[in-house]
């Protein structure tokens, strides 16, 4: 009986262990954007962004060079499988500006509500599948 015990107690430890071990691997993530782009009307340059989820898995934050942005998030068009890490973009002739973000199977509310335009068409850069 005492092995039993033991052995589903180690056995749920090295579970729970993976499970955290999995949770930190998904935290953050490096994204090139390989063009410039505003969020919130502030200019951020192209270049490699840092996407990291809380460990709390409410929020979600941009970290650039000089910069950064943090947003909460919520279930989203993802599947609940979904491990994707995906910044959506409007894009109006050269000009770019950041819509949403997708972590996994989360997802930001619309981020710029300016550059919601007809004329406007959408973008992604994809991190993952």
């Amino acid at each position: 009986m005492k092995n039993t015990l033991r052995s589903l107690f180690l056995a749920s430890a090295v579970l729970a262990t993976a499970a955290l071990t999995v949770k930190a691997a998904m935290a953050s993530t490096t994204i090139n954007v390989p063009f410039a782009f505003t969020v919130d009307n502030q200019s951020c340059p192209a270049g490699h962004y840092l996407v990291e989820r809380s460990s709390e898995g409410n929020t979600v934050k941009l970290v650039g060079a000089t910069k950064s942005f943090t947003w909460g998030i919520h279930p989203g068009d993802g599947a609940p499988s979904d491990t994707r890490v995906v910044l959506k973009f409007d894009e109006l002739g050269s000009e770019h500006a950041l819509n949403a973000i997708q972590y996994g199977a989360l997802t930001t509310s619309r981020i710029d509500r300016k550059s919601l335009n007809k004329e406007a068409h959408s973008s992604e850069i994809v991190l993952g599948k």
